[in-house]
């Protein structure tokens, strides 16, 4: 499996995402992974014995944070990312990863890796936490700020696919987004997609609020980029000051630092089971290949995961098995 990753994108690039392509070389020798970035900033970072199934592409141009996404794109053709995608484009890579600059990446993964055929719009879907520890897929995050109907049945049928094949979820259960969790209930657009979800040829199970995110009861939720990088957003916020809560609660006395010292491992298995290190990056829906955005804040082992969560994909032929579903559906719609 060829993986191209932008070894210069993300807050603790090349260092991190060298090591996370080191770590998942040396556990998987199946693997052919290209770190396109700086080889003068990289190669010290590949350790005394650098794995054999890993190789460099050049480039001193990288984009940053800061970039306007579509203007990097254009101008910085030299840049570690577009080189990246490029790989893909050009047959040498299967899929690629970046913890670079989601907008860069998403407009990169349009123009030079592509768009399946019959996808209206890609979705950026990240998998989060549980309380059953399982986690759920929520998708669009941030892609697409404005959604139509069709958009989110098309997501729902994406993350219903990417659920099965690669989190082995049989028959996954599928959510949407909304107010209320009465059949009825929404704006315009979700009292839309409701209909159309419900004929879908996936499990849809209905509505779902947002204080029943994180309870298990779905395998999907599926919502437009607005809400739901809001919702990421939420969540992301809650749980770290939850930590920051517990913290200080802890450490008020000496009888609060006995009681934490007595439930350390208890404490140590709650922070990691909501560890977005070990969730994977957020896959990039609708592309013509697998295109995954890893955290940007990733240090190794996130990208160890995200490296092997792409793995899947393409194995899984996550994209394939996405264009026919689709194709199948618009061949249906014709017909009637």
């Amino acid at each position: 499996m060829r993986i191209a990753i932008d070894a210069m994108g993300g807050d603790h690039a090349p260092e991190e995402i060298v090591k996370g392509a080191v770590l998942a070389a040396t556990e998987d020798a199946s693997l052919q992974l290209t770190l396109v970035g700086d080889q003068k900033k990289i190669e010290p970072h590949l350790g005394e014995v650098r794995p054999s199934n890993i190789q460099i592409i050049h480039t001193e141009e990288f984009i940053t944070a800061d970039d306007e996404p579509v203007r990097a794109i254009r101008r910085k053709k030299q840049s570690s990312l577009v080189l990246t995608a490029q790989e893909v484009k050009e047959g040498r890579a299967d899929a690629c990863v970046s913890a670079g600059n989601t907008g860069a990446l998403m407009t990169a993964g349009l123009m030079v890796v592509g768009r399946i055929k019959g996808i209206e719009r890609p979705a950026l879907s990240p998998t989060l936490p549980t309380m059953d520890g399982k986690g759920f897929v929520l998708l669009d995050v941030g892609a697409n700020i404005d959604a139509k109907a069709s958009h989110l049945l098309q997501y729902a049928i994406m993350g219903s696919i990417y659920a099965e094949k690669v989190r082995g979820i049989e028959n996954p259960r599928v959510g949407l987004l909304n107010v209320g969790a009465e059949n009825g209930k929404g704006n315009d657009l979700t009292k839309k997609a409701f209909e159309l979800l419900s004929q879908a040829p996936i499990n849809f199970v209905g509505n779902v609020e947002g204080r029943d995110f994180l309870t298990g009861d779905f395998d999907v939720v599926v919502t437009d980029g607005f809400s739901g990088n809001i919702a990421l957003k939420t969540i992301e916020g809650t749980a770290s000051m939850f930590f920051s809560m517990m913290k200080k609660a802890f450490l008020q006395n000496m009888k609060t630092k006995l009681a934490a010292g007595m439930m350390k491992s208890q404490l140590k298995e709650i922070k990691a089971s909501t560890e977005y290190a070990e969730y994977g990056g957020a896959a990039l829906f609708g592309l013509g290949a697998p295109v995954v955005k890893a955290h940007g804040s990733s240090n190794a082992r996130a990208i160890q995961v995200a490296i092997k969560q792409t793995k899947q994909m393409a194995e899984k032929n996550v994209t394939g098995i996405i264009e026919e579903t689709i194709k199948q559906i618009k061949t249906d719609e014709e017909e009637v």
